[in-house]
Protein backbone atom coordinates (compact mmCIF):
# COMPACT_ATOMS: atom_id res chain seq x y z
CA UNK A 1 0.00 0.00 0.00
CA UNK A 2 1.05 3.39 -0.34
CA UNK A 3 2.25 5.21 2.77
CA UNK A 4 0.86 8.68 2.75
CA UNK A 5 3.13 10.62 5.60
CA UNK A 6 6.26 9.68 3.01
CA UNK A 7 4.46 11.45 -0.01
CA UNK A 8 3.25 14.07 1.78
CA UNK A 9 6.63 15.08 2.71
CA UNK A 10 7.90 14.79 -0.41
CA UNK A 11 5.07 16.94 -1.92
CA UNK A 12 5.71 19.51 1.27
CA UNK A 13 9.55 19.52 -0.35
CA UNK A 14 8.52 19.80 -3.78
CA UNK A 15 6.10 22.85 -3.15
CA UNK A 16 9.08 24.57 -0.99
CA UNK A 17 11.43 24.32 -4.01
CA UNK A 18 8.89 25.80 -6.26
CA UNK A 19 8.12 28.76 -4.11
CA UNK A 20 11.68 29.23 -3.96
CA UNK A 21 12.41 29.53 -7.31
CA UNK A 22 9.62 31.41 -7.79
CA UNK A 23 10.77 33.95 -5.28
CA UNK A 24 14.37 34.25 -6.97
CA UNK A 25 12.54 34.48 -10.41
CA UNK A 26 9.43 36.86 -9.96
CA UNK A 27 6.41 37.31 -11.68
CA UNK A 28 5.88 37.14 -15.35
CA UNK A 29 3.92 38.77 -17.66
CA UNK A 30 2.59 42.52 -17.54
CA UNK A 31 0.77 45.31 -19.00
CA UNK A 32 -2.48 43.13 -18.50
CA UNK A 33 -3.90 40.65 -20.92
CA UNK A 34 -6.84 41.49 -23.89
CA UNK A 35 -9.41 38.75 -23.96
CA UNK A 36 -11.81 40.90 -26.65
CA UNK A 37 -9.43 40.50 -30.07
CA UNK A 38 -7.20 42.91 -29.62
CA UNK A 39 -4.45 40.89 -27.98
CA UNK A 40 -3.99 37.19 -26.92
CA UNK A 41 -1.79 36.67 -24.32
CA UNK A 42 -0.82 33.02 -23.65
CA UNK A 43 1.71 31.17 -21.52
CA UNK A 44 3.70 28.62 -22.31
CA UNK A 45 5.95 26.25 -20.61
CA UNK A 46 8.94 26.37 -22.91
CA UNK A 47 10.91 29.07 -25.78
CA UNK A 48 11.55 27.24 -28.90
CA UNK A 49 15.21 26.54 -29.64
CA UNK A 50 14.84 28.32 -33.03
CA UNK A 51 12.69 29.33 -35.68
CA UNK A 52 14.06 27.12 -38.38
CA UNK A 53 11.59 25.50 -39.53
CA UNK A 54 14.35 22.59 -40.16
CA UNK A 55 15.09 22.55 -36.17
CA UNK A 56 11.61 23.10 -35.23
CA UNK A 57 9.81 20.75 -32.54
CA UNK A 58 6.54 20.33 -31.72
CA UNK A 59 4.29 20.04 -28.20
CA UNK A 60 4.34 23.01 -25.83
CA UNK A 61 6.55 24.36 -28.76
CA UNK A 62 4.22 24.21 -31.52
CA UNK A 63 2.52 27.94 -30.77
CA UNK A 64 5.53 29.78 -31.38
CA UNK A 65 6.36 28.32 -34.62
CA UNK A 66 2.25 27.63 -36.04
CA UNK A 67 1.55 31.41 -35.46
CA UNK A 68 4.37 32.13 -38.33
CA UNK A 69 4.50 29.20 -40.43
CA UNK A 70 1.27 27.55 -41.88
CA UNK A 71 1.62 23.55 -42.18
CA UNK A 72 0.70 21.52 -45.08
CA UNK A 73 -2.02 19.84 -43.13
CA UNK A 74 -4.06 21.08 -40.18
CA UNK A 75 -4.96 18.79 -37.11
CA UNK A 76 -8.52 19.45 -35.91
CA UNK A 77 -9.70 19.11 -32.55
CA UNK A 78 -12.23 16.67 -33.64
CA UNK A 79 -9.34 14.49 -34.37
CA UNK A 80 -9.59 14.88 -38.16
CA UNK A 81 -6.91 15.68 -40.82
CA UNK A 82 -8.28 18.57 -42.90
CA UNK A 83 -6.61 20.86 -45.91
CA UNK A 84 -4.44 23.84 -45.20
CA UNK A 85 -1.40 24.57 -47.66
CA UNK A 86 -1.97 21.73 -49.33
CA UNK A 87 -5.76 21.21 -51.18
CA UNK A 88 -6.44 17.75 -51.28
CA UNK A 89 -4.17 14.85 -51.41
CA UNK A 90 -3.92 11.30 -52.86
CA UNK A 91 -1.83 8.04 -52.67
CA UNK A 92 -1.09 5.38 -55.12
CA UNK A 93 -2.79 1.89 -55.33
CA UNK A 94 0.27 0.68 -53.00
CA UNK A 95 0.45 3.98 -50.54
CA UNK A 96 4.20 4.68 -51.59
CA UNK A 97 3.54 8.01 -53.42
CA UNK A 98 1.51 10.70 -52.09
CA UNK A 99 0.54 13.52 -53.92
CA UNK A 100 -0.61 16.89 -52.79
CA UNK A 101 -2.14 19.90 -54.87
CA UNK A 102 -0.63 22.91 -53.04
CA UNK A 103 -2.61 26.20 -52.64
CA UNK A 104 -2.93 29.37 -54.79
CA UNK A 105 -2.60 32.40 -54.15
CA UNK A 106 -1.02 32.13 -51.04
CA UNK A 107 1.90 34.60 -50.34
CA UNK A 108 5.00 34.92 -47.70
CA UNK A 109 5.22 38.19 -45.27
CA UNK A 110 8.65 38.72 -47.27
CA UNK A 111 6.02 38.96 -50.39
CA UNK A 112 7.41 36.21 -52.58
CA UNK A 113 4.72 33.59 -53.57
CA UNK A 114 4.07 29.71 -52.36
CA UNK A 115 5.06 27.48 -54.91
CA UNK A 116 5.57 23.39 -54.98
CA UNK A 117 9.19 23.97 -55.60
CA UNK A 118 9.24 26.00 -52.32
CA UNK A 119 7.72 23.41 -50.32
CA UNK A 120 9.90 20.74 -51.75
CA UNK A 121 13.10 22.52 -49.99
CA UNK A 122 11.47 22.69 -47.10
CA UNK A 123 10.64 19.20 -46.83
CA UNK A 124 14.19 18.49 -47.65
CA UNK A 125 15.84 20.75 -45.13
CA UNK A 126 13.66 19.39 -42.43
CA UNK A 127 14.76 15.56 -43.62
CA UNK A 128 18.29 16.84 -43.91
CA UNK A 129 17.72 19.09 -40.32
CA UNK A 130 18.48 19.42 -36.61
CA UNK A 131 14.72 18.93 -35.59
CA UNK A 132 14.37 15.99 -33.20
CA UNK A 133 11.42 14.94 -35.53
CA UNK A 134 13.83 14.45 -38.61
CA UNK A 135 13.82 11.14 -38.33
CA UNK A 136 9.87 11.30 -39.50
CA UNK A 137 11.15 11.45 -43.07
CA UNK A 138 13.41 8.75 -42.71
CA UNK A 139 11.81 6.50 -44.70
CA UNK A 140 11.36 9.35 -47.61
CA UNK A 141 12.72 8.34 -51.02
CA UNK A 142 12.55 11.72 -52.73
CA UNK A 143 10.20 15.20 -52.90
CA UNK A 144 9.80 16.67 -56.38
CA UNK A 145 7.50 19.48 -57.92
CA UNK A 146 6.63 18.49 -61.05
CA UNK A 147 4.71 22.26 -61.70
CA UNK A 148 4.20 24.66 -59.41
CA UNK A 149 0.92 23.32 -57.41
CA UNK A 150 1.71 19.57 -57.12
CA UNK A 151 4.03 18.28 -54.12
CA UNK A 152 4.89 14.26 -54.97
CA UNK A 153 6.60 12.55 -52.03
CA UNK A 154 7.76 8.82 -52.71
CA UNK A 155 8.85 6.34 -49.80
CA UNK A 156 10.54 3.77 -49.58
CA UNK A 157 7.66 1.92 -47.97
CA UNK A 158 4.35 2.79 -47.13
CA UNK A 159 4.02 5.53 -44.09
CA UNK A 160 0.77 5.19 -42.81
CA UNK A 161 1.80 8.35 -40.32
CA UNK A 162 2.80 10.51 -43.56
CA UNK A 163 -0.11 12.88 -43.40
CA UNK A 164 -0.41 13.11 -39.21
CA UNK A 165 3.72 14.26 -39.47
CA UNK A 166 2.35 16.79 -42.07
CA UNK A 167 -0.09 18.82 -39.74
CA UNK A 168 2.97 18.81 -37.44
CA UNK A 169 6.79 20.54 -37.57
CA UNK A 170 7.49 18.81 -40.78
CA UNK A 171 4.91 20.49 -42.47
CA UNK A 172 6.14 23.98 -41.76
CA UNK A 173 6.18 25.85 -44.74
CA UNK A 174 9.12 28.87 -44.48
CA UNK A 175 9.46 31.78 -47.72
CA UNK A 176 12.83 30.41 -49.85
CA UNK A 177 15.02 33.29 -49.46
CA UNK A 178 14.32 32.86 -45.64
CA UNK A 179 15.71 29.82 -45.25
CA UNK A 180 19.61 30.64 -46.73
CA UNK A 181 19.27 33.70 -44.92
CA UNK A 182 21.85 34.17 -42.11
CA UNK A 183 19.11 35.41 -39.52
CA UNK A 184 16.88 31.98 -40.23
CA UNK A 185 17.35 30.94 -36.59
CA UNK A 186 15.64 34.34 -35.21
CA UNK A 187 14.27 36.12 -37.88
CA UNK A 188 10.68 33.41 -39.46
CA UNK A 189 9.38 34.28 -42.86
CA UNK A 190 5.92 32.31 -43.23
CA UNK A 191 2.68 32.22 -44.56
CA UNK A 192 1.13 31.66 -41.20
CA UNK A 193 -1.77 34.28 -39.74
CA UNK A 194 0.84 36.58 -37.54
CA UNK A 195 4.77 37.92 -37.75
CA UNK A 196 6.94 38.09 -35.42
CA UNK A 197 7.93 41.31 -33.94
CA UNK A 198 11.86 40.61 -33.91
CA UNK A 199 12.14 44.05 -32.09
CA UNK A 200 10.04 43.93 -29.16
CA UNK A 201 10.78 40.22 -28.93
CA UNK A 202 12.33 39.39 -25.84
CA UNK A 203 14.34 35.98 -26.75
CA UNK A 204 13.43 32.95 -24.31
CA UNK A 205 11.05 35.34 -22.34
CA UNK A 206 8.47 37.05 -24.58
CA UNK A 207 7.55 36.46 -27.98
CA UNK A 208 5.77 39.49 -29.67
CA UNK A 209 3.52 38.52 -32.76
CA UNK A 210 1.48 41.05 -35.17
CA UNK A 211 -1.44 40.19 -37.37
CA UNK A 212 -0.71 39.23 -40.81
CA UNK A 213 -2.69 41.72 -42.93
CA UNK A 214 -2.00 39.80 -46.27
CA UNK A 215 -2.94 36.40 -44.63
CA UNK A 216 -4.98 33.94 -46.83
CA UNK A 217 -7.07 32.65 -44.45
CA UNK A 218 -8.41 35.60 -42.34
CA UNK A 219 -11.70 34.27 -40.54
CA UNK A 220 -9.04 31.97 -38.21
CA UNK A 221 -7.30 35.75 -37.48
CA UNK A 222 -9.61 36.04 -33.95
CA UNK A 223 -6.50 38.66 -32.62
CA UNK A 224 -4.90 41.17 -33.98
CA UNK A 225 -1.84 41.04 -31.98
CA UNK A 226 -0.35 38.08 -30.17
CA UNK A 227 2.24 37.72 -27.51
CA UNK A 228 3.65 33.89 -26.19
CA UNK A 229 5.77 34.58 -22.89
CA UNK A 230 7.45 31.55 -21.23
CA UNK A 231 6.16 30.47 -17.82
CA UNK A 232 7.58 27.29 -17.30
CA UNK A 233 7.70 27.60 -13.41
CA UNK A 234 4.48 26.57 -12.22
CA UNK A 235 3.71 29.36 -9.08
CA UNK A 236 4.82 32.04 -11.74
CA UNK A 237 2.28 30.48 -14.26
CA UNK A 238 0.35 30.73 -11.18
CA UNK A 239 0.63 34.67 -10.34
CA UNK A 240 0.32 35.09 -13.90
CA UNK A 241 -3.24 34.22 -14.01
CA UNK A 242 -4.62 35.50 -10.68
CA UNK A 243 -3.07 39.05 -11.95
CA UNK A 244 -4.72 38.50 -15.09
CA UNK A 245 -1.83 38.87 -17.18
CA UNK A 246 -2.54 36.34 -19.87
CA UNK A 247 -5.31 35.20 -21.22
CA UNK A 248 -4.68 31.46 -21.86
CA UNK A 249 -1.53 28.74 -19.93
CA UNK A 250 -0.58 25.46 -20.40
CA UNK A 251 -0.26 24.72 -16.93
CA UNK A 252 3.35 22.34 -15.97
CA UNK A 253 0.88 19.86 -14.15
CA UNK A 254 -2.46 19.63 -11.62
CA UNK A 255 -0.91 20.74 -7.85
CA UNK A 256 -2.73 23.99 -8.78
CA UNK A 257 -6.30 23.65 -10.69
CA UNK A 258 -8.37 24.94 -7.59
CA UNK A 259 -6.82 27.93 -7.35
CA UNK A 260 -6.94 28.47 -11.24
CA UNK A 261 -10.56 27.96 -11.30
CA UNK A 262 -10.97 29.75 -7.83
CA UNK A 263 -9.50 33.04 -10.21
CA UNK A 264 -12.40 32.20 -12.52
CA UNK A 265 -10.40 30.68 -15.41
CA UNK A 266 -11.64 27.33 -16.63
CA UNK A 267 -9.72 23.99 -17.01
CA UNK A 268 -9.76 22.57 -20.77
CA UNK A 269 -8.31 19.36 -20.79
CA UNK A 270 -6.89 15.95 -22.50
CA UNK A 271 -5.39 13.12 -21.75
CA UNK A 272 -2.68 13.14 -24.54
CA UNK A 273 0.34 11.53 -22.18
CA UNK A 274 0.61 8.42 -20.31
CA UNK A 275 2.82 8.06 -16.94
CA UNK A 276 4.79 5.20 -15.85
CA UNK A 277 7.64 2.33 -16.40
CA UNK A 278 9.53 1.99 -19.49
CA UNK A 279 10.77 -1.71 -19.38
CA UNK A 280 13.33 -1.19 -21.94
CA UNK A 281 15.20 -3.99 -21.65
CA UNK A 282 13.67 -6.37 -22.90
CA UNK A 283 16.55 -8.55 -24.14
CA UNK A 284 17.97 -8.12 -20.55
CA UNK A 285 21.67 -6.61 -21.79
CA UNK A 286 21.89 -4.90 -19.37
CA UNK A 287 19.17 -5.46 -16.22
CA UNK A 288 18.94 -9.46 -17.24
CA UNK A 289 16.08 -9.64 -15.05
CA UNK A 290 14.00 -8.19 -17.41
CA UNK A 291 14.47 -10.73 -20.16
CA UNK A 292 11.52 -12.69 -18.19
CA UNK A 293 8.01 -11.85 -18.90
CA UNK A 294 7.03 -12.89 -15.83
CA UNK A 295 9.29 -10.14 -13.84
CA UNK A 296 7.80 -7.38 -16.57
CA UNK A 297 4.21 -9.25 -15.24
CA UNK A 298 5.37 -9.03 -11.68
CA UNK A 299 6.30 -5.00 -11.67
CA UNK A 300 3.18 -4.63 -13.53
CA UNK A 301 1.24 -6.22 -10.99
CA UNK A 302 3.39 -4.34 -8.19
CA UNK A 303 1.35 -0.88 -8.43
CA UNK A 304 -1.47 0.55 -7.07
CA UNK A 305 -2.28 2.67 -9.92
CA UNK A 306 -5.65 4.68 -8.54
CA UNK A 307 -3.37 5.67 -5.58
CA UNK A 308 -0.68 6.94 -7.23
CA UNK A 309 -3.05 8.82 -9.55
CA UNK A 310 -4.31 9.99 -6.62
CA UNK A 311 -1.29 10.58 -5.10
CA UNK A 312 0.58 12.52 -8.09
CA UNK A 313 -2.16 13.93 -9.83
CA UNK A 314 -4.97 14.19 -7.08
CA UNK A 315 -7.43 11.91 -10.18
CA UNK A 316 -6.75 13.98 -13.05
CA UNK A 317 -6.54 11.32 -15.34
CA UNK A 318 -7.42 7.64 -16.12
CA UNK A 319 -5.82 4.49 -14.79
CA UNK A 320 -4.36 2.36 -17.66
CA UNK A 321 -2.16 -0.64 -18.34
CA UNK A 322 -1.91 -0.02 -22.22
CA UNK A 323 0.15 2.72 -24.47
CA UNK A 324 -2.19 3.24 -26.99
CA UNK A 325 -4.75 5.96 -26.84
CA UNK A 326 -8.57 6.45 -26.39
CA UNK A 327 -8.39 7.61 -29.99
CA UNK A 328 -6.75 4.63 -31.56
CA UNK A 329 -9.08 1.51 -33.07
CA UNK A 330 -5.69 -0.27 -31.47
CA UNK A 331 -7.63 0.84 -28.06
CA UNK A 332 -9.19 -1.60 -25.50
CA UNK A 333 -11.13 -0.66 -22.47
CA UNK A 334 -9.85 -3.89 -21.04
CA UNK A 335 -6.95 -3.42 -21.42
CA UNK A 336 -7.12 0.35 -18.79
CA UNK A 337 -6.95 -2.79 -15.96
CA UNK A 338 -5.54 -5.74 -17.64
CA UNK A 339 -2.70 -5.73 -14.47
CA UNK A 340 -4.95 -4.78 -10.93
CA UNK A 341 -2.94 -4.27 -7.80
CA UNK A 342 -1.44 -7.02 -6.61
CA UNK A 343 1.68 -7.21 -4.72
CA UNK A 344 0.95 -11.73 -3.98
CA UNK A 345 0.80 -12.26 -7.48
CA UNK A 346 3.75 -10.24 -7.89
CA UNK A 347 5.30 -11.87 -5.50
CA UNK A 348 4.48 -15.48 -7.09
CA UNK A 349 5.89 -14.14 -10.64
CA UNK A 350 9.21 -13.53 -9.38
CA UNK A 351 9.65 -16.56 -7.49
CA UNK A 352 9.06 -18.55 -10.51
CA UNK A 353 11.06 -16.50 -13.01
CA UNK A 354 13.44 -17.50 -10.25
CA UNK A 355 14.03 -14.39 -7.98
CA UNK A 356 12.38 -15.32 -4.77
CA UNK A 357 14.34 -12.73 -2.72
CA UNK A 358 13.71 -10.23 -5.54
CA UNK A 359 16.69 -7.82 -6.85
CA UNK A 360 17.96 -4.64 -7.57
CA UNK A 361 16.39 -2.53 -10.51
CA UNK A 362 18.81 0.34 -11.71
CA UNK A 363 16.82 3.46 -12.95
CA UNK A 364 17.27 7.46 -13.41
CA UNK A 365 15.80 9.42 -11.45
CA UNK A 366 15.33 13.85 -12.40
CA UNK A 367 13.74 16.75 -10.44
CA UNK A 368 11.64 17.45 -13.47
CA UNK A 369 9.16 14.77 -13.06
CA UNK A 370 8.87 15.08 -8.94
CA UNK A 371 10.23 13.75 -6.00
CA UNK A 372 7.02 11.95 -4.92
CA UNK A 373 7.19 9.56 -8.15
CA UNK A 374 10.35 8.03 -6.93
CA UNK A 375 9.37 7.55 -3.74
CA UNK A 376 6.05 6.20 -5.10
CA UNK A 377 7.80 3.66 -7.15
CA UNK A 378 10.53 2.89 -5.03
CA UNK A 379 8.01 2.18 -2.23
CA UNK A 380 5.63 -0.23 -4.27
CA UNK A 381 8.74 -1.84 -6.18
CA UNK A 382 9.79 -2.52 -2.43
CA UNK A 383 6.95 -4.15 -1.32
CA UNK A 384 7.34 -6.72 -4.01
CA UNK A 385 11.24 -7.75 -3.46
CA UNK A 386 12.58 -5.53 -6.01
CA UNK A 387 15.34 -2.70 -4.74
CA UNK A 388 14.75 0.59 -7.08
CA UNK A 389 18.34 2.42 -7.00
CA UNK A 390 17.80 5.93 -8.54
CA UNK A 391 20.66 7.67 -10.11
CA UNK A 392 20.60 11.35 -10.16
CA UNK A 393 20.74 12.94 -13.67
CA UNK A 394 20.41 16.31 -14.57
CA UNK A 395 17.64 17.88 -16.49
CA UNK A 396 19.41 18.39 -19.35
CA UNK A 397 20.93 14.87 -19.64
CA UNK A 398 17.65 13.06 -18.48
CA UNK A 399 16.33 12.09 -22.02
CA UNK A 400 19.84 11.62 -23.87
CA UNK A 401 21.02 9.02 -20.81
CA UNK A 402 18.06 7.15 -21.38
CA UNK A 403 18.08 6.91 -24.98
CA UNK A 404 22.47 6.43 -25.18
CA UNK A 405 21.39 3.96 -23.03
CA UNK A 406 22.70 4.11 -19.91
CA UNK A 407 19.46 2.35 -18.25
CA UNK A 408 17.61 -0.87 -18.79
CA UNK A 409 14.10 0.72 -17.19
CA UNK A 410 13.14 4.54 -16.11
CA UNK A 411 9.84 5.92 -14.61
CA UNK A 412 8.58 8.31 -18.08
CA UNK A 413 5.81 11.01 -19.41
CA UNK A 414 5.41 10.03 -22.67
CA UNK A 415 2.52 11.04 -25.53
CA UNK A 416 0.47 8.64 -26.53
CA UNK A 417 0.55 9.53 -30.46
CA UNK A 418 -1.58 7.86 -33.63
CA UNK A 419 -0.98 4.19 -34.05
CA UNK A 420 1.69 4.27 -36.84
CA UNK A 421 3.21 7.16 -35.07
CA UNK A 422 3.22 5.71 -31.47
CA UNK A 423 4.97 2.66 -33.16
CA UNK A 424 8.02 4.27 -34.96
CA UNK A 425 7.97 6.28 -31.35
CA UNK A 426 7.91 3.37 -28.99
CA UNK A 427 8.04 -0.26 -30.58
CA UNK A 428 9.31 -0.56 -33.78
CA UNK A 429 13.01 -1.55 -33.17
CA UNK A 430 14.48 1.50 -34.67
CA UNK A 431 11.59 3.73 -32.27
CA UNK A 432 13.60 6.26 -30.35
CA UNK A 433 11.99 4.83 -27.24
CA UNK A 434 13.02 1.58 -28.31
CA UNK A 435 17.24 2.48 -27.46
CA UNK A 436 17.66 -1.55 -26.99
CA UNK A 437 16.71 -1.93 -30.35
CA UNK A 438 14.93 -4.84 -28.83
CA UNK A 439 12.49 -6.99 -31.48
CA UNK A 440 10.29 -9.84 -31.34
CA UNK A 441 9.18 -11.53 -34.16
CA UNK A 442 5.36 -11.39 -33.34
CA UNK A 443 5.35 -7.58 -33.04
CA UNK A 444 7.49 -7.62 -36.48
CA UNK A 445 4.73 -9.34 -37.89
CA UNK A 446 2.24 -7.01 -36.47
CA UNK A 447 4.08 -3.78 -37.60
CA UNK A 448 4.47 -5.41 -41.23
CA UNK A 449 0.62 -6.17 -41.89
CA UNK A 450 -0.26 -2.23 -40.31
CA UNK A 451 2.57 -0.34 -42.62
CA UNK A 452 0.98 -2.71 -46.00
CA UNK A 453 -2.59 -2.98 -44.79
CA UNK A 454 -5.54 -0.93 -46.42
CA UNK A 455 -7.69 0.95 -43.03
CA UNK A 456 -9.80 -2.22 -41.77
CA UNK A 457 -6.23 -4.36 -41.45
CA UNK A 458 -4.44 -1.87 -40.17
CA UNK A 459 -7.40 -1.21 -37.18
CA UNK A 460 -7.65 -4.73 -36.07
CA UNK A 461 -4.02 -5.64 -36.75
CA UNK A 462 -3.60 -2.56 -34.53
CA UNK A 463 -5.65 -3.84 -31.63
CA UNK A 464 -3.91 -7.40 -31.49
CA UNK A 465 -0.30 -5.65 -31.40
CA UNK A 466 -1.89 -3.64 -28.17
CA UNK A 467 -3.03 -6.60 -26.33
CA UNK A 468 0.09 -8.33 -27.15
CA UNK A 469 2.11 -5.56 -25.49
CA UNK A 470 0.12 -5.24 -22.63
CA UNK A 471 0.23 -9.22 -22.35
CA UNK A 472 4.45 -9.54 -22.79
CA UNK A 473 4.19 -6.65 -20.27
CA UNK A 474 6.30 -4.12 -23.04
CA UNK A 475 5.73 -1.13 -20.48
CA UNK A 476 4.44 -0.56 -17.07
CA UNK A 477 2.13 2.41 -17.61
CA UNK A 478 -0.14 3.89 -14.77
CA UNK A 479 -2.67 6.22 -15.71
CA UNK A 480 -3.17 8.39 -18.51
CA UNK A 481 -2.75 12.02 -17.35
CA UNK A 482 -4.61 15.11 -17.81
CA UNK A 483 -2.96 17.17 -19.57
CA UNK A 484 -4.46 20.92 -18.48
CA UNK A 485 -4.73 24.66 -20.07
CA UNK A 486 -6.35 27.36 -18.03
CA UNK A 487 -8.60 30.03 -19.95
CA UNK A 488 -10.15 33.60 -18.75
CA UNK A 489 -13.42 34.56 -18.64
CA UNK A 490 -12.88 35.88 -22.14
CA UNK A 491 -11.34 33.32 -24.26
CA UNK A 492 -12.23 29.80 -25.17
CA UNK A 493 -9.96 27.24 -27.00
CA UNK A 494 -10.48 24.06 -28.52
CA UNK A 495 -8.00 21.28 -27.19
CA UNK A 496 -6.32 18.86 -29.51
CA UNK A 497 -6.64 14.75 -29.28
CA UNK A 498 -2.84 15.18 -30.93
CA UNK A 499 -0.51 17.71 -29.17
CA UNK A 500 -0.33 18.74 -25.53
CA UNK A 501 -0.57 22.73 -26.79
CA UNK A 502 -4.01 23.71 -28.73
CA UNK A 503 -3.90 25.30 -31.84
CA UNK A 504 -3.62 28.94 -32.57
CA UNK A 505 -6.90 28.83 -35.08
CA UNK A 506 -8.50 27.53 -31.73
CA UNK A 507 -8.71 30.62 -29.53
CA UNK A 508 -10.94 32.63 -29.99
CA UNK A 509 -12.79 35.71 -27.64
CA UNK A 510 -15.94 35.40 -26.20
CA UNK A 511 -18.50 37.63 -28.05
Amino acid sequence: MIRWKKVAAAAAIAVTTALAVTACAGGSGGGGASGSGGTLTLGAIAAPTTFDPAGAEWGNRAPYYQAVFDTLLLATPDGTIEPWLATKWAYNTDNTVLTLTIRDGVTFSDKSKLTAGVVVKNLQRFKDGTSPDAGYFAGVKSFAAPDDTTVVITLNAPDPAMLNYLTRDPGLVGSEASLTSKDVATNPVGSGPYILDTSATVTGTSYIYKKNPNYWKPDVQHYDNLTINVLSDPTAALNAIKAGEANGVKLVSNDNLKEVEGAGWTVNANELDFQGLLLLDRAGKMQPELANVKVRQAINYAFDRAALLKALQSDNGTVTTQVFPKTSPAYDSALDDYYTYDPAKAKQLLAEAGYPNGFTLNQPSVSLLGASTYTLVGQQLADIGIKAKFTEVAPENFIADLLAPKYGSSFMALEQNPDWQLIQFMIAPTAVFNPFHYQDPKVDAYIKQIQYGDKATQGKVAGELNKYLVEQAWFAPFYRVQGSFATDANTTVKMLPTNAYPAIYDFQPKS
